[in-house]
């Protein structure tokens, strides 16, 4: 989970005009097609302050970056900072952009100048701390989690992400409490009631695991990735019949997973069904030729690759 930039909006404005509404789009009422030309209608104007244009640039910036048009959004973002430098939202934004493109470095760089800016903010220390937690610094992304919920003590999302660098630390207990907590504070958070799922399944409670993935399920059914580790827990749990209905699930949601045809394959195995089972490991295999779970099960079954 990683939360959006803030929108901003113009300066002294008390009617915001038809370029203006598209360009703030509060409550993303606007597509971003429209939130994009909104912006630039504002900036072609020639009657905006300086100020008003950075809140333009940072607002198309957040456009752009929604449509997964990084180049763009940074482009944006700089611009909007070289007019106002103390514009928080841009750092926080742009570091946003960077974290998608893989610079975590300069991602940090600008969440830090953003806390500068805003000490009071939430969004740029969790967003530093997913950074860190993407670079395997534990420490420093549970330090930033800490002084997000320190500020937001609502703040579910950082409860759980907190949760996932300790069951990344193998400290099971305390991500399955970050993730309880995170469940309290928002139930309808599917993403909480998963990664407990995994905790539970890491420490070998199956069924647990498999109620907290059924309640993910319940909220996003959409969601290859909770029938297929549903349908691990089931077949490690002997229930091979209910993995196999899961697996199937998650193969019309994503058709070629690897990792889902190669359960898909132990669970044929585990049922007799040997040809359908090297049928499916072939295919994990074609898709992803370094999966040894694959690779071993054909072997088992005495089959060519």
């Amino acid at each position: 989970m990683v939360l959006a930039g803030l929108i901003a909006f113009p300066v002294g404005a008390q009617q915001p005009s038809a370029d203006w509404s598209r360009c703030v789009n509060p409550g993303t009422a606007f597509s971003r097609d429209e939130q994009i030309s909104g912006c630039t209608a504002v900036l072609q104007s020639g009657r905006e302050t300086t100020a008003d244009h950075a809140i333009a640039y940072n607002n198309r910036g957040i456009a752009y970056r929604a449509k997964g048009d990084h180049d763009r959004a940074i482009a944006d973002f700089s611009e909007a900072l070289k007019l106002n430098p103390t514009l928080a939202p841009a750092h926080n934004s742009r570091g946003l952009a960077y974290q998608a493109k893989g610079d975590i470095d300069r991602a940090i760089s600008d969440y830090t100048e953003a806390i500068k800016l805003n000490p009071s903010g939430v969004r740029p220390y969790f967003n530093r701390g997913n950074a860190y937690r993407e670079m395997l610094d534990y420490d420093r992304a549970i330090a930033d989690y800490n002084r997000a919920i320190e500020i937001n003590p609502r703040h579910d999302g950082a409860f759980t992400n907190r949760g996932n660098v300790y069951r990344e630390k193998g400290d099971i207990e305390r991500a399955i409490a970050d993730y309880t907590e995170a469940i309290n504070l928002n139930p309808s958070q599917a993403i909480a009631h998963f990664v407990r799922g995994l905790a539970y399944q890491f420490k070998g409670d199956r069924d647990q695991a498999i109620a907290d993935y059924t309640r993910a399920i319940d909220i996003d059914p959409q969601n290859a990735r909770y029938y297929n580790n549903r349908a691990w827990a089931y077949f490690k749990a002997g229930k091979a019949a209910q993995g196999l209905a899961d697996a199937e699930r998650s193969l019309q949601i994503r058709p070629n997973d690897a990792v889902t045809l190669d359960i898909r394959g132990h669970i044929f195995e585990a049922l007799g069904r040997r040809e359908e089972a090297i049928a499916d490991f072939r295919r994990a295999l074609s898709i992803e030729p370094k999966q040894r779970s694959s690779t071993q099960a054909l072997k088992r079954l005495g089959a060519a690759p």
